[in-house]
């Protein structure tokens, strides 16, 4: 921590800006809100980490009734168990002989502990090789799930028939444990309109859980179907055969999930900003620009929604409001609610978690930066 840095029972006033400040009451209902509707479905919930990035919110997860987590990347996952979680599923395709490597010596190092997914032939073969190469035997090998489109078309095997025979070859493989079959209906989660997102959910999870079926039928045991997100879980979590969900953004939201699935959840996260320059009679100047706020989803939005924001560059955003709204002035404190909650995160080195205003706990960013 810097010298400068607050300390647990400070008010949010000393807090320097810009900062990522967490309302623990808001957060809290979050978390208490999802496994309160998705528990009793009986579907197991491993959330994705790609969000918070901390390794202490993935226990805090975990005492709420998690089964483990997911990351995307191998870097996280290498934060993410050197921080002490010992449950991961690596949610991308792993491909690459230095990212294949580094997977091989983090299973080594800690075993039992990851899953993975893969698409192709090439990408099984070279992890089965890698874990080979360190020298691990059979029983010390890699838990796999075949990764299959379900209409993202990012990732992902095409057809049953696809996934079939990349199964038999993950079987021939040593070092390979086939357990499961994943896939991620990501251009379902932010459809506004609910009866749309459901339908269409539903015919992606048709697509998975058919693949999975087909597998058991080729004499496969699949014992995982991993899937879901914020914006479509609890539509998952309804169809026979799901196993697994997998929501991250849930726990702070932001404005880009607030508009398409309602206020359910809450805006638990906010960066906190202050006025640096006064710009004419109704417009002002924060210090939080895009090296603090991300805007491939749009504007952050202002927590007081009488001040409309606009970016103005790297480090600054102006707030204009309407005559009769009360004026901002010149060392003000705002709140900015993120439109897009992940790559934000991915700005900040701490969040400051909060309640009633002074800092309760003060958390890493375990694994900022961590894209390879």
């Amino acid at each position: 921590m810097p010298p400068y840095a607050p300390t647990i029972g400070s008010p949010l006033t000393t807090l320097d800006t810009p900062s990522m400040i967490v309302d623990l009451a808001l957060m809290e209902s979050n978390i208490s809100k999802l496994f309160s509707t998705l528990l009793p479905t009986g579907v197991s919930i491993r959330p994705h980490l790609k969000t918070t990035k901390s390794a202490i919110l993935a226990h805090r997860l975990v005492a709420a009734g998690a089964t483990g987590c997911c990351v995307a990347k191998v870097s996280e996952a290498e934060a993410i168990t050197a921080a002490g979680f010992t449950d991961i599923l690596i949610t991308c395709e792993i491909i690459g002989a230095a990212k294949v490597k580094r997977l091989a010596e983090l299973v080594k190092k800690y075993p039992g502990r990851l899953r993975v997914v893969v698409d192709s032939e090439a990408g099984a073969r070279a992890i089965d090789e890698a874990l080979e190469g360190l020298g691990l035997g059979e029983r010390e090998g890699l838990d796999v799930l075949v990764d299959v489109d379900v209409g993202l078309h990012r990732t992902g095997v095409h057809g049953e028939e696809a996934a079939v025979g990349l199964a038999r070859v993950v079987a021939g493989l040593g070092r390979l444990r086939l357990i499961g079959v994943q896939g991620y209906e990501g251009h379902l989660q932010h459809v506004g309109e609910r009866e749309e997102r459901r339908r269409a959910c539903l015919a992606a999870m048709g697509t998975l859980v058919g693949t999975a079926d087909r597998l058991r039928r080729e004499g496969f045991e699949i014992s995982v179907v991993t899937t879901g997100g914020t914006g479509t879980a609890e539509f998952c979590a309804s169809v026979p055969g799901v196993t697994e969900l997998q929501p991250g953004s849930f726990i702070f939201m932001d404005t880009d999930y607030r508009d398409a699935v309602g206020r359910f959840y809450s805006n638990s996260l906010t960066v906190l900003a202050t006025v640096v320059s006064r710009q004419g009679r109704r417009q002002v100047t924060i210090d939080a620009g895009l090296k603090s706020l991300t805007t491939d989803s749009g504007l952050a939005e202002c927590k007081d929604p009488r001040y409309s924001h606009r970016n103005l560059g790297d480090e600054h955003g102006a707030l204009t409001w309407d005559e009769g709204t009360p004026d901002l002035h010149i060392g003000d404190r705002v709140e900015m609610i993120p439109s897009h909650i992940d790559p934000t995160i991915n700005l900040h080195d701490f969040y400051y978690a909060h309640r009633d205003g002074v800092i309760e706990e003060i958390w890493p960013v375990d694994s900022r930066g961590k894209v390879q």
